[in-house]
């Protein structure tokens, strides 16, 4: 009997010690899922936080360029007002002009730069042809003329150029025939 007891013991110690180690797994298992939920609060608010951070810059990312074109507009209206005052057109113009160059400093510092035409080939990436002139001593495809400027910002067209492009002048019927129709 004593054999049975001490087995039984054996088995009870056993038991206990599962139990112990059980419960041993399931606190750290629970220790676990709870850092887990921490950590996947603390990621959710992170993402809102940066969901926040990028709709901020996309809302006011222009606000730089905004403050700089408000100072032209200004100088527009003083050019507009100093017109009026003076009755000159000169000085409407000279208002006009350096306003002008004060918008393209501001293009170029964005990195919009406008996209060279006269004199070179059509390309319809950067081009857009609204007609074509016959002319001699130009190659066929080379732009003649600009009706409204391109432009190209960093390295994309952001709007393209207007032009005219150049072919080769048509022959004339006694021309093709060897000589006139006498």
């Amino acid at each position: 009997m004593s054999e049975e007891k001490s087995t039984s013991q054996r088995r009870i110690s056993r038991l206990e010690k599962l139990t112990r180690e059980l419960e041993e797994e399931k606190r750290r298992s629970d220790e676990y899922l709870t850092r887990l939920k921490y950590m996947q609060a603390d990621f959710e608010n992170y993402r809102k936080r940066v969901d926040r951070q990028i709709e901020d810059i996309k809302r006011y990312s222009n606000e730089r360029l905004v403050s700089d074109l408000l100072e032209t507009v200004d100088e527009l209206e003083m050019a507009i007002k100093a017109a009026r005052t003076s009755n000159s057109i000169e000085v409407l113009i000279q208002g006009v002009e350096m306003s002008l160059r004060k918008i393209q400093k501001i293009l170029a510092n964005e990195g919009v730069t406008p996209i060279e035409t006269i004199g070179k080939p059509f390309d319809p990436t950067r081009h857009s042809s609204v007609a074509t002139i016959e002319k001699e001593g130009v190659e066929e495809g080379t732009i003649v003329e600009e009706i409204r400027k391109g432009y190209i910002m960093k390295d994309k067209v952001i709007r393209p150029s207007i032009v005219k492009v150049a072919v080769k002048p048509c022959q004339k019927p006694e021309t093709l025939q060897g000589g006139s129709n006498e």
